[in-house]
């Protein structure tokens, strides 16, 4: 959501494996299993080409437009082609590119940067927003971004679970915010669970926030009775 008018504008595509004994297990289990063994292509091909039909879903049902988040394991970013499984997904769902948004790690910039630039420059001309997620948890620093078609710059929630009670992590919090601004990045911030932790985000000048204080997870019908909740909003042409 935006913070200063609690708009909402987009939502992060989770993905979870429901097993029949165990129920639902979470990616932390089964993401290192699938980079680990190869699935991980047919795995998030399979992910981004969902979201976007989910995401055409909720558009022709005459829901707000949103952007739909995607986040990409770094093993996936470097040995599939990224930007043609998201153009065939565009195509035949009919998705729009300027509602599509993929999540990648620092690492995965940090690793082989010349490939990712080149990776990130054909998304972009596809229309993708690209966010950096988790920030603050790599190697990366700030400066390096500028090489990158970047958008989004998220604080990783470790920083903002104890704020506004532990003073390292607001002065990180508001250094990352500041500096994500001045290079023109709208800033977000993750895991956020409260008003006072929102009020005190809002006077830091970050821009965007995400967590169980807006919206726990949900499966997607859920997620569009939800959306009918939501009062009508500009398109994110406008926004």
């Amino acid at each position: 959501v935006e913070i200063a008018t609690g708009r909402l504008l987009g939502a992060e595509a989770l993905v979870r494996w429901m097993d029949p004994d165990e129920g639902m297990i979470s990616p932390g289990r089964f993401i290192p299993v699938a980079e680990s063994s190869g699935v991980i292509g047919p795995l998030g091909q399979w992910v981004i080409h969902e979201a976007c039909r989910q995401g055409q879903r909720w558009r022709e049902a005459g829901l707000p437009e949103i952007t739909v988040a995607v986040n990409i394991s770094p093993r996936q970013f470097h040995l599939t082609d990224l930007a043609g499984c998201a153009s065939r997904a565009l195509q035949l769902s009919g998705f729009p590119a300027r509602c599509l948004e993929f999540e990648l790690t620092e690492t995965a910039l940090a690793e082989r940067p010349h490939e990712a630039r080149e990776v990130l420059l054909r998304l972009q001309q596809l229309g993708l927003r690209m966010a950096v997620d988790d920030f603050g948890t790599g190697y990366s620093s700030l400066s390096s971004l500028k090489r990158y078609p970047i958008d989004v710059l998220k604080i990783d929630q470790g920083f903002i679970r104890d704020i506004p009670h532990h003073g390292d992590d607001m002065a990180i919090s508001a250094t990352i915010i500041a500096m994500g601004r001045s290079l023109g990045l709208n800033v977000l911030a993750e895991g956020v669970e409260t008003p006072e932790q929102l009020g005190l985000l809002q006077r830091l000048g970050c821009e965007l926030a995400q967590g169980f204080g807006i919206a726990a997870p949900m499966d997607a019908g859920s997620a569009h009775a939800w959306l009918q909740m939501q009062p009508p909003a500009q398109t994110m042409t406008e926004a």
